[in-house]
């Protein structure tokens, strides 16, 4: 007879319910009370048994041999060699060693970065970082890919850190009662709502959009993406130049300025710099108004569309948002920044249902008001080697050890790294030109990947760690932007001799002798529980009754109470100057910084200025590579998580990720749906699949990120990864942030015969 049964689990897409019979994954429903589940969830189908699955530690064939050496070419080709548990922990624990005595902790990388599981206590990078400051520290990365050049400027003009303000951001029940003009700079996806780091239990973000059409709001998407923002937003779409949103911007700007419509009283009193900013946008500093007819030329837009969109902006209660997606350009700080210099202008900071805000959409709960204020953490403890790096200079540290760059106003120094330890993520997805990032991961003398699957990251180490997924063990999943805790039993047992992260993480402590220190005595489960008790005392300082974590384990879910939910970001401020000022130099929203004009970049000045890209539709460039590529986030799947699963095969055109093409650009190089096309620059190539459609403007292309790196032996990506495309630049010297938007390519029709994809098959063995 066969045994049925249902398990709840929590992931980054979602809560869902997995119908298991004899062992197997045989259904994955949604949560009951989603009112708008993630198909995502389906990939949790096949993929947690695929054959892309690590089953066993091995190590690299070369490697084995030869042992550690600063020539890591093979990475990526050789063959590996199956190796028991034992002798793989050994290896590890040995390399550690070596390289703590002969060059310094400073040597080892840990920067391990991803989303990794939404489990509290068994989340990979947070076991990885526990472990090695353990051991003495590591250097380490700081920010995020999807956030690095917003976490430095917003603190610079507003005082407050950036998740702060989206924290504090005007909530969307505000927005649907107040707002009449919402402008969406990047617009607002569906497809990022879908997301939230940590995990959701309900997607309302549809149900709040609808709210605020209903309630009569005018919408209006600035992108060169139509479907940016929703079909039933009705929003008009201003397909404008990727990468010039600064520059519209200003002309709004300008026109509010010229045409008295601005708040004067507002500039006066809560912001700091206008004056010097005004000389910049009326032309007297540099001979150049910042006009509507001057930014037509730029962003591919009527003088008069931007001239009406500003007069409308000004009799408006206006809600100005700017999508992440807009700081990952190059100079990505200054439309950040433009644009809390408009919503300034306007004077509706503060008040319901205007001003600005950042990410709307970006994840699922990113302006939501439901909010968990502890969760059970696991400590990580402090690191003690002070080194690090903005996370998206990877490649740049490891190619140039020893020399310096700048950073938000310091001066700092690329270490010297020998051994890369890296566990749940993949730089083979997140990173910027992947040819440039192989060449760098070839000179550690050792890289150690922990990792469920044969990712490219994992089939370019050394020493490979098969860990389980969050299907496979015990946790608690909770989202500092949801209200439910969730009891996650494992579903199925662990797929071949894969370990928990904390299992393997003990296995190395007791090895280097840091067991207690580590583990402090506890097991998994007792550490579940002192996480869980933890929380409880804290919600108890609040006056909220948790139940006890055998309740909670019965119950499987707790919510925890809820207010209001009304924010209004800067009200305090805006009705307080004085008794609630902003925490910049002048208490003001600093539109000039004299912090950042001393630090003197020429790239990043200060205050909010039109920089041309390196890259962009009118350089000279595009004469070679017509074409800009937008590499977003896909729809199938969180980042490359999960690309084996059937949901995101299924949205594959024949077996590679789809690239979009306007019907104009399609025709004019005699490429239909379902074409494989050629892309390319001289940074690199990928073969996709075609799909035509008027939902891009003219001039671009669309080729989400996250199709697993499937390079044939002259580099061609076979699937379709974007980031072979992608120039490796800063977006500034401030920031040092990813400037994945400003690529060109060209695009041509493949007519040879097409190679396989072999991403989802497990490297060779030794024989």
């Amino acid at each position: 007879m066969k045994e049925h049964k249902s398990i709840r689990t929590a992931t980054h897409w979602g809560v869902f319910d997995v119908q298991v019979t004899d062992g197997r994954i045989t259904q994955v429903a949604p949560y009951p009370g989603d009112p708008d589940p993630s198909p995502i969830g389906q990939n949790l189908l096949d993929a947690v048994t695929d054959k892309s699955r690590i089953t066993q530690p091995m190590v690299r064939e070369g490697w084995l041999r030869d042992g550690p050496r600063y020539d890591g070419e093979g990475r990526g080709k050789e063959a590996f060699v199956p190796v028991s548990w034992d002798r793989a922990l050994d290896l590890v624990a040995s390399e550690i060693s070596r390289v703590k005595t002969e060059f310094g902790n400073e040597a080892i990388f840990g920067g391990s970065y991803g989303w990794a599981s939404s489990g509290r206590f068994h989340h990979s990078l947070s076991q990885l970082h526990r472990f090695l400051k353990t051991v003495g520290g590591y250097t380490a990365s700081a920010n995020s890919y999807s956030t690095g050049t917003a976490r430095v400027i917003v603190p610079h003009v507003v005082g407050h850190a950036f998740f702060d303000v989206m924290e504090q951001q005007t909530t969307m029940p505000v927005v649907a009662e107040s707002t009449e003009l919402l402008v969406m700079f990047g617009g607002i996806p569906l497809k990022n709502a879908q997301v939230n780091y940590s995990g959701m239990t309900r997607h309302l973000y549809r149900d709040w959009l609808q709210k605020t059409k209903d309630n009569g709001c005018r919408f209006v998407n600035i992108s060169p993406l139509a479907d940016d923002a929703a079909g039933f937003l009705d929003a008009e779409w201003l397909a404008v130049t990727p990468n010039t949103d600064t520059a519209l911007m200003l002309a709004i700007a300008h026109t509010l300025v010229q045409e008295g419509l601005h708040d004067q009283a507002f500039m006066k009193r809560y912001t700091h710099g206008f004056d010097k900013f005004c000389e910049y946008l009326d032309g007297s500093a540099d001979g150049q108004a910042k006009d509507a007819h001057w930014a037509a030329g730029i962003c591919g837009l009527s003088a008069d569309a931007i001239l009406a969109l500003a007069r409308q902006m000004a009799k408006s209660r206006t809600l100005i948002t700017v999508a992440w997606a807009l700081q990952r350009g190059h100079h990505g700080e200054q439309p950040y920044w433009m644009a809390i210099t408009l919503a300034a202008l306007l004077g509706q900071i503060g008040l319901p249902g205007g001003g600005f805000g950042f990410g709307y959409g970006a994840e699922g709960a990113v302006g939501l008001p439901e909010r968990t204020p502890y969760r059970p953490t696991f400590r990580q403890g402090e690191n003690q080697v002070r080194t690090f790096i903005p996370v998206a200079r990877i490649a740049d540290m490891l190619l140039h050890p020893g020399e310096d760059f700048d950073y938000n106003g310091q001066r700092l120094t690329y270490p010297d790294i020998r051994l890369v330890y890296w566990s749940g993520g993949n730089p083979y997805h997140h990173h910027q030109d992947l040819n440039r990032l192989r060449r760098a991961w070839q000179r550690p003398e050792t890289i150690i990947i922990q990792d469920p699957w044969w990712t490219a990251t994992a089939r370019h180490g050394d020493i490979v760690l098969p860990a389980t997924t969050s299907l496979e063990r015990r946790d608690i999943s909770c989202s500092a932007t949801d209200d439910v805790l969730h009891a996650m039993d494992p579903v199925i047992a662990p797929v071949g001799e894969a370990r928990d992260d904390y299992d393997i993480m003990s296995g190395l402590a007791a090895r280097m002798g840091v067991s207690e220190t580590f583990t402090e005595g506890r097991s998994s489960e007792e550490w579940l529980r002192h996480m869980y008790d933890v929380f409880k005392q804290q919600a108890a300082q609040d006056g909220v009754e948790v139940p006890s974590y055998e309740e909670f384990w019965q119950a499987g879910e707790f919510t925890y109470p809820q207010g209001d939910g009304r924010y209004v970001l800067f009200e305090e401020f805006r009705n307080d100057p004085d008794g609630h000022p902003l925490p910049t130099p002048s208490g003001k929203i600093e539109i000039y910084s004299e912090t950042i004009a001393g630090f003197g970049y020429d790239d990043c000045p200060g205050h909010p200025t039109w920089l041309e890209p390196h890259e962009w539709l009118g350089a000279k460039e595009a004469v070679r590579h017509p074409l800009h590529l937008i590499s977003n986030q896909p729809e199938t799947r969180l980042h490359s998580q999960l690309d084996s699963g059937a949901t995101s095969r299924g949205g594959k055109v024949g077996g590679r990720e789809p690239i979009t093409l306007n019907p104009r650009d399609a025709a004019g190089r005699q490429i239909l749906a379902g074409d494989i096309v050629r892309v390319f620059n001289d940074r690199g190539s990928c073969l996709a699949g075609a799909v035509i459609s008027d939902t891009v403007r003219p001039g671009v292309v669309r080729l989400a990120t996250g199709a697993w790196y499937d390079p044939d032996e002259d580099g061609l990506d076979r699937h379709g990864n974007p980031n072979v495309l992608t120039k490796d630049v800063p977006t500034s010297s401030l920031s040092q942030g990813t400037a994945a938007h400003t690529s060109l390519v060209e695009v041509e029709l493949y007519d040879k015969p097409a190679p396989k994809v072999r991403a989802f098959e497990a490297p060779k063995l030794a024989t």
